[in-house]
């Protein structure tokens, strides 16, 4: 029976490269996905990218690995205490993690024929029966065909299994195809059906003139589900009902791409169970963090009454028409029969301008306003480029954020960072380490 269903799954190959990179794969393309996952030397806890692409996984996983590290040490103390066992421990996890979000049953690992790394504490690891050492060219110049002329797939029928071999084979994962083999594993563990049934898009999760990874592949990378939009659960567009998110995330995202008007993020994403937000530019993927726990602290009813108002208002405005009133006060469970409506209606739209006024309406039902969030707390950044950082190194960037007391917003479009951050607090500003602004780029 596992015979036959490794073979289905190693058939099944075919279509996640068809999924991924669409008919044809640029070389140039390929070989920037084709890189291992290791850490930075001056910031033991990050990932570095090594070339624009494959931030869609890298991103996630340096997501993953800063929640497992925030969980288990102090605040930002294990910065300076991760060893490389520790590094290889929080991969791993990451690893897991991810894979245990997308399975439905079994896991399925996707390993090359032809390359097998056996670990031995006391020397070098071995390929192929050599010195690992020795002679890399053949792997390092495996083109596209190669490479997947040579893939084949490994069942596990338990998470344990998985890590076990992952913690036995981490020098396969350091490897140059590392990103590449989790990327198929995490495709063949959620299944090439069920994934194409939650893409609305027909386009190579992979762009395949730039290389980058698609909204449906991070969506799949920090959630497990593949969907191809950011908001929650359904909007109807057109008459078209389009799936967003279907609960709150571990790890959030926000982009600046909603600044731009290109998409609308939700709540389940924009408060994450976890203090750690995934951040989308036009071109790149970068993370942001915090040790302040109380910023995914639960709402309070004012926060819930205006992420409900916000969610009737998808421009931005700060207002309402008159006629979503009643479905709004219906979603807080406050009185909503058509009498009271209209009686409201009269008095928070005095003028007769068809409009409700986010702050008319907070004053009227939610007059002394809580917050659960603090003014004042610290941000992290993260960017996997080594050029993109300030000392052209992978480092963590400190930030003091403020939260204002006014709700206007100062759009500053030579800021994209400050522009992304007011998406998910509209009235933050940020004091940057060195007043260096970190790069979303």
């Amino acid at each position: 029976m596992d015979d036959n269903l490794l073979s289905n799954i190693e058939q099944e190959l075919i279509g996640i490269r068809q999924l991924l990179w669409g008919s044809n794969i640029k070389q140039e393309i390929f070989k920037r996905w084709s890189q291992g996952f290791y850490f930075s030397t001056n910031e033991k806890s990050a990932l570095e990218q090594a070339e624009g692409g494959p931030c869609a996984i890298i991103a996630p996983i340096q997501a993953f690995i800063l929640k497992k590290l925030l969980s288990d040490y102090n605040g930002m103390s294990f910065r300076y205490r991760v060893t490389e066992e520790v590094q290889h421990k929080v991969l791993v996890n990451a690893l897991c993690e991810i894979l245990q979000q997308c399975s439905v049953g079994s896991y399925y690992v996707v390993v090359l024929k032809n390359y097998k790394v056996d670990v031995d504490s006391s020397g070098p690891s071995v390929i192929n029966g050599e010195d690992n050492n020795s002679d890399m060219d053949t792997t390092s110049a495996l083109d596209a065909k190669v490479f997947h002329n040579n893939l084949k797939v490994r069942l596990f029928p338990l998470m344990e299994d998985v890590q076990k071999y992952y913690n036995e084979n981490i020098d396969s994962l350091k490897a140059q195809f590392g990103v590449l083999l989790f990327l198929y594993s995490v495709i063949a563990t959620k299944g090439l059906e069920s994934v194409k049934s939650e893409c609305d898009v027909t386009d190579p999760l992979i762009d395949e003139t730039y290389g980058y990874g698609s909204q449906s592949l991070i969506n799949l990378m920090i959630t497990g589900k593949g969907v191809t939009y950011v908001w929650d659960n359904f909007q109807d567009v057109g008459g078209l009902k389009l799936r967003g998110l279907d609960r709150q995330s571990e790890i959030g995202f926000i982009t600046l791409m909603e600044h731009l008007r290109y998409c609308t993020v939700g709540s389940f994403y924009k408060n994450p169970i976890h203090p750690i937000w995934v951040l989308g530019s036009e071109t790149h993927l970068t993370v942001l963090f915090s040790d302040e726990k109380l910023l995914v602290s639960p709402e309070t009813k004012s926060e819930e009454a205006r992420r409900v108002f916000k969610s009737f208002d998808p421009d931005g405005n700060n207002f309402i028409n008159v006629s979503s009133l009643r479905d709004v006060l219906s979603a807080l469970s406050l009185v909503s029969d058509q009498q009271y409506v209209n009686i409201m209606t009269k008095k928070l739209d005095s003028e007769n301008l068809g409009i409700i006024l986010l702050n008319e309406f907070m004053d009227e039902f939610f007059p002394k306003e809580e917050s659960s969030v603090p003014d004042m707390f610290q941000l992290i950044h993260y960017n996997g480029l080594a050029r993109s950082n300030v000392s052209k190194q992978v480092q963590y960037h400190y930030g003091s954020a403020i939260l204002l007391e006014s709700d206007l917003k100062s759009i500053n479009d030579s800021d994209p960072m400050l522009t992304c951050l007011q998406t998910k607090w509209p009235n933050i500003e940020v004091q940057w380490c060195d007043n260096i602004t970190p790069s979303l780029n």
